[in-house]
């Protein structure tokens, strides 16, 4: 077999070995999901295992102490989605009514300007809701929040075993991709330091934005600010998305509660100009050049992971596109792939690069 057959043996192998890799992804997602996501929770703690270790902190303390940590935040965010709940327990039947009669406004106007055709008499909701049966809806929830349950435990459990060492993953980096020690070292430091930017820079814009949004609504005197302010918050981790996203549903809640006068007007003008201040304004000021990826690159890895891993996979889409691009960047042979994810600026100094 010459040379040419080989090239082509390799291309073939590799056109079928892609698609096996991500079908496993998906089918694996109950194990790959905690794993991947616990990778990232213990590279935020390691600079503080690190900072205890030379504290001559025993390590099984050290790794209580971060799990004491996890658990007070995740123990917050219960006492938050709670408060939210409480607030949208106490809805009036007048709202709900108000609601129906200005979404049936709406939808009936929708349906004039594109002709759509529906039989007289129907209701609106059972026409366009005819399959959400309360039974299937709490069999849903239930699966849901088992599901949440499983994947939180697992994700601790690896936690744990990557901040212990039972996992190296600076090991697996060094036997499986990286030769040289020195190498496997420097690289994981760089990714170290940038996940931790990422993860940092994304909480705090997602923070004041959900922090804006809750002072709009309590200004403009929007009902449940906690509950939007939490949404704000929690969607903001999914990239370009999820700003749009919380800003057109909150619009259309305000469109229910407030007359349609300049009231609603300034209110969807105020959220907007918070999402755009700290998603389009603040935060690629404060991630800076490091995390410089392509809008293309950006949108189908959220495609992507979000069709194989769904909703943790649209939140940790931009960080594993960050990894890929770290990993890529050091090899000759795929340095052109690591410069194409990258955005406008490194793609630049690639051309200058290569001119010279």
């Amino acid at each position: 077999m010459n040379l040419k057959d080989i090239r082509t043996t390799n291309k073939l192998l590799l056109a079928i070995a892609i698609p096996l890799f991500f079908y496993l992804l998906k089918i694996l997602a109950f194990i790959f999901i905690p794993l991947i996501a616990s990778m990232f929770i213990a590279l935020l703690f390691l600079p503080l295992m690190r900072w205890l270790n030379k504290k001559h902190v025993p390590n099984p303390i050290s790794i209580l102490l971060v799990i004491l940590i996890i658990i007070g935040g995740l123990k917050a965010g219960g006492e938050l989605i709670q408060l939210s709940s409480n607030e949208i327990m106490t809805t009036d039947s007048q709202f709900l009514e108000k609601a129906e009669t200005k979404l049936t406004a709406l939808i009936v106007s929708i349906e004039q300007f594109f002709g759509f055709q529906r039989t007289q008499g129907e209701s609106i909701l059972s026409h366009y809701f005819k399959n959400a049966g309360n039974l299937k809806n709490f069999g849903s929830t239930v699966d849901f929040i088992s599901n949440t349950l499983t994947m939180t435990l697992m994700t601790l459990f690896f936690t744990v075993l990557l901040l212990s060492g039972s996992i190296n993953f600076q090991k697996v980096l060094n036997d499986t991709i990286f030769k040289q020690q020195y190498s496997s070292v420097k690289i994981f430091m760089k990714i170290e330091k940038d996940i931790i930017k990422f993860v940092v820079v994304k909480f705090l814009i997602s923070l004041f934005t959900g922090v804006g949004f809750s002072l709009a609504c309590i200004f403009f005197d929007v009902s449940y600010p906690i509950f939007w302010g939490l949404l704000a918050f929690l969607i903001n981790f999914v990239q370009m998305i999820g700003s749009v996203i919380s800003v057109v549903l909150l619009s259309v809640f305000a469109f229910i509660e407030l007359d349609p006068t300049s009231t609603l007007l300034f209110f969807i003008l105020s959220i907007t100009l918070v999402q755009v201040l700290m998603g389009g304004v603040l935060e690629p000021v404060f991630m800076g050049k490091t995390f410089s990826i392509n809008v293309i690159t950006i949108l189908v890895m959220l495609m992507l992971w979000g069709f194989i891993w769904g909703i943790p996979g649209l939140i940790m889409s931009i960080p594993i596109t960050v990894f890929l691009r770290i990993i890529l960047e050091q090899f000759p042979k795929t340095r052109l792939i690591a410069d194409l994810i990258s955005g406008p600026e490194q793609n630049l100094k690639f051309l200058l690069k290569k001119k010279k």
